[in-house]
């Protein structure tokens, strides 16, 4: 895997145009050899760094396959039946893959989220339906919301975190409020997230039931 991460390590995640190329490149490697895949995930168990970093929610599993001192992540995000999300921006810009499955992905642009905009003066200004073999780059600044078909499944490397917080924002009820890095998270709300080992073996089951990698 490090081969693969290695040319990343001197992009600007700023220039989301290089990010997308250099990113498009690794992705397409990953999915050409899922040994590569294969491997990290099996060998997770045995990275204690790494397996505290995996996240277990209701509705969405993410899987920490690699990260380096420059604060570059491989991961997997399961996407489990329900699942959606309310628009937001992210700390880090990031390239995704879709490998299983697809989601519908709402773009709304821009915006100024020190601002704390209105959820109800969102408007999506793209639609996209992301699919099997599909990638894309966003920049962290970019506000999106995805709705996922059950059980889809993202291959994602992620950049460096380069701010402290992102907004997330519900159109239904209005409200909106800003989640932080682990760093200031608490142990309590770190411990609740945080993915057993019994929740990765059955995640990695699944993943060679579909023959995934």
């Amino acid at each position: 895997m490090e081969h693969v991460i290695e040319p990343l390590r001197g992009l600007d995640w700023n220039d989301i145009d290089a990010v997308e190329h250099a990113t498009r490149k690794a992705l397409t490697q990953f999915a050409d050899d899922p040994d590569l895949i294969r491997v990290a995930l099996l060998e997770l168990p045995n990275r204690p760094e790494l397996l505290a970093l995996c996240e277990h929610y209701d509705i969405l599993d993410k899987i920490v396959l690699y990260q380096d001192d420059a604060g570059i992540r491989v991961r997997l995000h399961v996407f489990l039946p329900g699942y959606f999300d309310r628009p937001h921006n992210h700390r880090w810009s990031y390239a995704s893959r879709i490998v299983r499955g697809e989601y519908r992905h709402y773009l709304f642009g821009d915006l100024d989220v020190d601002a704390e905009p209105e959820p109800g003066s969102l408007t999506a200004l793209q639609v996209r339906q992301e699919q099997i073999g599909d990638t894309y780059a966003l920049h962290h600044s970019m506000v999106h919301a995805v709705v996922a078909e059950p059980y889809t499944v993202s291959l994602v490397i992620r950049g460096p975190a380069v701010k402290e917080r992102f907004l997330v924002m519900d159109r239904g009820t209005g409200e909106r409020w800003w989640q932080y890095g682990a760093e200031q998270e608490t142990a309590g709300d770190a411990a609740r997230k945080r993915m057993t080992r019994e929740r990765l073996d059955e995640l990695t089951g699944l993943l060679r039931e579909w023959d995934l990698f």
